[in-house]
């Protein structure tokens, strides 16, 4: 394992190098694109220039920053699936480099910058970005989780029923029935941001008790899951078993403001 620890200065320089990105490659470019700054990726989703340079730039300074640590970019990726294999043998930066495409496509919050620090599956760090509100979530392995400079716990919303914000987009109709059917009496569902840079934090600040995410692709979810792990919130597999970001071809993720609440929801599921 490596011996970097995610301490202040760690953490200063990576939000400087994210605010960086979203300064100059992402918010001069909100509103203002055109047709051939975005190029569909597959069905409903997309890829912008703001993507491509945002990513550039993080995987610029991210790597100067950790000369050790590789880096594994989501548009890296799409580009060299290979570049997966990073996440397995040691340390690596994981960048998001624009969460929430498909919102800042259509001119519309929310979206962030997203990025983790792993090691062989183990995640250290993670931080995300809210480009519009300048909201910076950060945790470190052990050592809490934090918004901007105030250490932050998980509350829930303290509703009856719970809040549920519940993705059902990558489900057939099979599957998208039955998630409601059981869990509707048990929750008041609300619509999901499809934006993990603000579906976290809503964990964590008391908008929604729990969420369930159907694809667990790690730029979206290590920064997240340590974030809410760290608040003392609860991000795991359905089983219980720990999300590890390199095992990214498994489905399913659950996270809950609260322990109980996560215990509660799997329970209901188990019964699917």
């Amino acid at each position: 394992m490596m011996n970097t620890a995610v301490n202040a200065a760690l953490n200063a320089a990576v939000e400087a190098i994210m605010r960086e990105a979203s300064e100059r490659a992402i918010l001069p470019r909100y509103q203002s694109l055109v047709a051939e700054d975005i190029v569909s990726k597959a069905v409903d989703d997309v890829v912008t220039v703001a993507d491509r340079e945002a990513e550039a730039m993080l995987t610029e300074r991210l790597a100067a920053l950790l000369p050790e640590a590789a880096v594994v970019g989501e548009e890296a990726v799409f580009a060299d699936a290979s570049v997966m294999e990073r996440l397995g043998h040691g340390p690596c930066w994981i960048v998001d480099p624009l969460d929430g495409t498909n919102n800042f496509a259509a001119g519309k919050p929310p979206f962030g910058v997203i990025v983790a620090l792993a090691d062989r599956g183990d995640i250290l760090g993670g931080w995300i970005l809210d480009c519009l509100t300048g909201r910076f979530c950060h945790a470190g392995k052990g050592a809490g989780a934090w918004i901007d400079r105030q250490r932050i716990t998980a509350r829930t919303t303290g509703e009856d029923p719970p809040v549920a914000a519940i993705s059902t987009i990558f489900l057939d109709e099979g599957a998208r029935e039955k998630v409601l059917t059981h869990v509707a009496p048990h929750y008041r569902l609300v619509d999901i941001p499809r934006c993990a840079a603000e579906q976290y934090p809503r964990l964590v600040t008391g908008v929604n008790d729990i969420s369930v995410f159907n694809r667990t692709l790690p730029w979206d979810h290590a920064a997240g899951v340590l974030f809410l792990n760290e608040a003392g919130g609860k991000a795991a597999r359905p089983d219980g078993s720990p999300y590890r970001v390199d095992e990214y071809e498994r489905r399913d993720l659950i996270g809950a403001s609260s322990p109980e609440l996560w215990d509660d929801f799997a329970e209901v599921v188990a019964g699917i």
